[in-house]
């Protein structure tokens, strides 16, 4: 009888851990997904940013060139 209760013990010690390195990946997932959200919304502001340094070095040409 004893020996079952030690092999449930330690069965659920395992369940713990598991659970435990669960939680831990669960976290680790949200935060990429957040970080990748950040960065997108980063690369569009640089990428309108692109764009509009681009139209004034186009209207600068236009203007140097008369």
């Amino acid at each position: 009888m004893a020996d079952i209760s030690d092999v449930v013990l330690q069965l659920g010690s395992i369940g713990l851990w598991l659970q435990t390195i669960g939680v831990v990946i669960i976290i680790w997932i949200a935060l990429q997904i957040t970080n990748w959200i950040i960065n997108r919304k980063r690369l569009k502001r640089l990428d309108e940013l692109s764009e509009r340094i681009d139209r004034i070095e186009k209207k600068i040409d236009k203007v140097l060139k008369k």
